[in-house]
């Protein structure tokens, strides 16, 4: 029996999921949680297999909650599951450990593949996500950049992401600067706008 976690913060989806796959002979889902820090408690405690993630979650998201898996609990695999199918965060997930990547409209009868098959070893990834992620390429920014980036797209000011990121207001200017001009973009909110939709945030 393969022992399943689920961490998704929406509670139908993770109901439906959990329904779904409990209806294979030899999945069974032993954990859910809706938060991305709640992640490798849970697969500690229950002692799973495999853990299914969203990408978007509250406390930490999936991606960081895959490294945090790998890390602390190498024996449970990560599946990413997610509606945000962006080519940068497949490669951010596959960096930080994931052994798969898959859309949440992947028909059941190919998830309940997907998990075995990452159960076995092997790597999962949806084809269509995999050619996008070739032609978009690794992404551009430095982990400072993406820092300020996502600091900005809550709407503060340089003054305020200078605080947050414990940095001079000139340097936050300069990493801005910097990641308009990565991403093409012509002020902060476009870039914000197209880093986002790259999954380079």
């Amino acid at each position: 029996m393969i022992r399943l976690l689920l961490a998704d913060d929406q509670a139908l989806v993770r109901g439906a999921l959990a329904a779904l796959l409990d209806l294979e002979p030899d999945l069974s889902v032993v954990a859910q949680v809706g938060r991305g820090d709640e992640v490798v408690d849970a697969a500690r405690d229950a002692r799973a297999d495999v853990a299914l993630l969203d990408v978007e979650m509250p406390g930490m998201d999936g991606i960081a909650a895959t490294a945090a898996l790998t890390g602390q609990v190498p024996g449970c695999r990560s599946l990413i599951v997610t509606t945000f199918g962006r080519p940068g965060y497949l490669r951010r997930a596959l960096d930080a450990g994931a052994s798969g990547f898959v859309v949440k409209d992947t028909p059941a009868e190919q998830l309940a593949d997907a998990v075995r098959r990452v159960h076995q070893g092997l790597r999962v990834v949806d084809p269509e996500l995999a050619v996008a992620t070739l032609a978009v390429g690794e992404s551009p920014l430095t982990e400072r950049e993406r820092e300020v980036l996502t600091l900005a797209e809550r709407g503060g000011t340089v003054a305020q992401i200078a605080r947050d990121a414990y940095l001079s207001e000139g340097t936050v200017r300069n990493y801005l600067s910097a990641a308009i001009g990565k991403t093409g973009a012509r002020t902060r909110a476009e870039a914000v706008r197209l880093a986002r939709e790259n999954g380079w945030l």
